[in-house]
């Protein structure tokens, strides 16, 4: 399969199992949401994932590459998070910027990037701006360019619009699929919300912890 295959990942954290052989895909410009309650180890799946966390046991790969020992700024993965995290020192292009600059980017080329992201993601003329100023909503699609703009192969997106009203999370929501889809770029989209889920994925995957410990998928 192209895209991604997480198999039968296992990840221990101190004397407790997190992750129990948890085995997913993505395929290639396929949406999925990872839907399940706290403590259910959707972030910590992410994580690893990304290159973040090493698992116990298990294999991620990538178009059938094993990922395995792939430091995560080589895993070409863009990650959004809860909280838009957004550097405060930096102005919303120097956000958007941030990873063009520390892969060496040319200054034009990285102005150009964030000029078409700024548009796609409805901010444009915000380059300026100081990210203090911004909206709830303005900040996540700051988050999403800064995440985009480095070309990713695949998005992780975990839970970007749980500090969002609900009208505000729907909104965007519907945004970043039809995003995504213009753009074909895969994501995995973690959260909580059914929803939520509904509205952004092409399908939906649930994690839960058993009485066990392990983590039981189902699809």
């Amino acid at each position: 399969m192209s895209g991604l295959d997480v198999t039968a990942i296992s990840l221990r954290l101190g004397d407790v199992w997190v992750l129990r052989e948890v085995t997913i895909a993505v395929g290639s410009g396929e949406i999925v949401a990872l839907l399940g309650p706290s403590g259910a180890g959707k972030t910590s799946l992410l994580r690893v994932i990304a290159g973040l966390i090493e698992p116990d046991a298990g294999s991620v790969t990538w178009d059938g590459h094993d990922l395995r020992g792939e430091p995560a700024h080589r895993r070409r993965m863009g990650m959004v998070f809860q909280d838009a995290l957004l550097f405060p020192h930096r102005d919303v292009a120097g956000n958007i910027g941030y990873g063009l600059e520390i892969g060496g980017e040319r200054r034009s080329a990285i102005a150009a990037r964030i000029e078409e992201l700024l548009e796609l993601v409805g901010l444009s003329g915000f380059q300026h701006r100081d990210v203090a100023t911004l909206s709830g909503g303005q900040a996540g699609r700051v988050a999403l360019a800064r995440a985009l703009a480095p070309h990713p192969r695949l998005l992780l997106l975990d839970e970007p619009f749980v500090a969002l009203d609900r009208d505000l999370r729907d909104r965007l929501g519907a945004e970043v699929r039809e995003l995504l889809k213009r753009l074909g770029v895969p994501a995995l989209h973690v959260t909580h919300d059914p929803h939520e889920a509904a509205l952004v994925a092409d399908r939906a995957i649930t994690l839960a912890p058993s009485g066990d410990g392990s983590s039981i998928v189902a699809t």
